[in-house]
């Protein structure tokens, strides 16, 4: 399975941010060959706006490959429910947003890891139990949990600061778990890998900005030049369980 790993469109009606998203799109559209899905993990809209949500539906319903969504901070569960995923607001709940996909012979299982009105993580009661049930009813089918906080420490003070804050519950959800080949996350603005619970942790780059890391030269927090980026993830039968490549948008 080839997966493309997009985060944090932030698109606000911005031509800027608009501009950074239809790069993304026409660049995975080029790819010779096309992902069996296109992920998009979290921070969708800016400011949770149903226009900002109308503006994501028609960019990334242009993508060749079909795509899959989670929310992050910014977004608005109501607003992202009823424009993204086409459930009216009379009949959706406020609950957390939790979805099951098959794609390619393996389970993607869309998390929502947000906290309402708040920038920091939280996988709720709710969200526990209907992963550790997900991957219990999966068997051996390869899973891979996708959201948008990261639950390791990345040795940024603001990242860390509103990274996932209950990361303890979901490694005892993970923990042993051998049909999880990775965890998949976006939120830090920047490409990073390392493990969590024993397995790859695996986070996209931003497509709206690039955090810049403690150690690098600046005043800001963002670069906002440097060039949207796509991580890709490759899981197959030969080679380690996920091999990612990072890619720079033309």
């Amino acid at each position: 399975m080839l997966l493309a790993h997009i985060s944090d469109l932030h698109l606000d009606g911005d031509a800027r941010a608009t501009d950074r998203a239809a790069r993304t799109v026409s660049y995975l559209n080029s790819l010779t060959r096309q992902p069996d899905a296109v992920l998009v993990t979290g921070d969708i809209a800016d400011h949770g706006a149903r226009e900002e949500y109308s503006l994501a539906a028609d960019l990334l319903s242009g993508l060749t490959a079909p795509y899959l969504t989670c929310p992050g901070n910014h977004d608005d569960r109501a607003a992202y429910r009823e424009v993204l995923l086409g459930t009216a607001p009379e009949t959706g709940t406020q609950g957390a947003v939790n979805r099951l996909h098959p794609v390619g012979g393996h389970a993607l299982l869309l998390c929502d890891s947000t906290i309402p009105g708040e920038d920091a993580g939280l996988f709720d009661d709710e969200t526990l139990n209907w992963l550790e049930r997900t991957l219990d009813d999966l068997g051996d089918t390869p899973a891979l949990p996708a959201f948008h906080h990261p639950p390791a420490v990345l040795h940024h003070p603001y990242l860390d600061s509103i990274n996932l804050t209950n990361a303890d519950r979901l490694a005892e959800v993970l923990a042993g778990r051998t049909n999880v080949p990775a965890i998949l996350t976006g939120h830090a603005h920047t490409p990073a890998a390392t493990t969590f619970a024993g397995l790859p942790l695996l986070i996209a780059p931003g497509v709206v900005s690039t955090v810049r890391l403690p150690w690098e030269p600046g005043d800001t927090l963002v670069d906002r030049d440097a060039p949207p980026a796509v991580a890709f993830h490759v899981l197959g039968e030969q080679g380690p369980p996920v091999m990612t490549h990072f890619r720079f948008v033309p």
